[in-house]
């Protein structure tokens, strides 16, 4: 029996793992692909707990950055098969290949970086640039604005071998995750959206119907095969137009809603942008 064409994303992945670098799938919009059923909220227990760099213990590429392997067998599995026929992009764990990946999201993080951080090698981006240091480190995001860090327990997406003498890391890239973070882009993953004052009357029977609202929310951006930044937007829109102007949503709710979003592989700045937006369609 004829075996499929792979994919142009796991030919790509096949040729990084042979050169000894940890790769997973990305599906559309630059996330990982969601957690098996079994790994869900890391039901599980994560892998383990998610504190430690190490590999997914899961046999499908569950949990994000730890999902990456130079395993070839893993990689052309039955388990990630579905993962690459969705993928749209490859992403590796810098960490893991002994790299720090400083992500410069604009221009101005650019020209910021050229002024203040050792020439390295350079990768272009969609908006900026990668500059890939020799070393690792912790990942912290938004360290300032329009720089994220991708090491340790992070991924990155790969976007070719770039250009340059890679430099090792360096104490000026080191003192940026312990600088204060910005107060545009906070480095928790913590909602800085506030709940919709309300004011208007409640139409709920009981706080159950708030509940299964939120869960249902939740639920969707779970399940989402793809487009994970149009479903984010139309939960966060369906919420606030059930429960956004009663004043019964509070912020614990919007934090169950972003955490779910970003276990999608959603960054809390999408999430902030969506949250606004739907507030903005809405009126409110």
């Amino acid at each position: 029996m004829t075996q499929p064409t792979p994919s142009a994303q796991l030919r790509a992945a096949l040729d990084l793992a042979e050169r000894g670098i940890p790769v997973l799938p990305l599906r559309e919009g630059k996330g990982p692909m969601g957690n098996c059923r079994a790994c869900r909220k890391n039901a599980c227990g994560g892998r383990p707990n998610m504190k430690t760099p190490g590999p997914c213990a899961c046999p499908s590429p569950c949990h994000a950055w730890a999902a990456a392997t130079t395993d070839l067998a893993v990689l052309t599995s039955t388990a990630w098969a579905s993962a690459w026929r969705q993928a749209a992009a490859v992403a590796y764990h810098p960490g893991g290949t002994g790299l720090t990946v400083v992500d410069l999201d604009n221009a101005d993080a650019i020209a910021w970086a050229r002024q203040n951080l050792p020439a390295t090698r350079t990768v272009p981006s969609t908006r900026g640039e990668h500059w890939i240091y020799l070393g690792t480190m912790t990942s912290p995001n938004a360290v300032r604005p329009g720089v994220d860090i991708k090491s340790l327990m992070s991924y990155a997406r790969w976007l070719g071998p770039g250009t340059g003498t890679m430099a090792p890391l360096s104490d000026a890239v080191r003192a940026l995750a312990v600088k204060e973070p910005t107060a545009a882009r906070p480095a928790t993953s913590a909602p800085t959206v506030s709940a919709p004052a309300g004011g208007g009357q409640c139409p709920h029977r009981s706080p159950a119907y708030l509940e299964r609202g939120i869960a249902m929310a939740e639920q969707r951006i779970e399940d989402a095969p793809d487009g994970i930044h149009r479903t984010v937007f139309r939960m966060f829109l369906a919420v606030l137009s059930a429960h956004g102007r009663c004043g019964c949503l509070t912020e614990t709710h919007i934090g169950r809603l972003f955490t779910a979003a970003q276990e999608k592989g959603e960054s809390l700045r999408h999430c902030e942008e969506a949250w606004t937006n739907a507030r903005t369609q809405l009126g409110m």
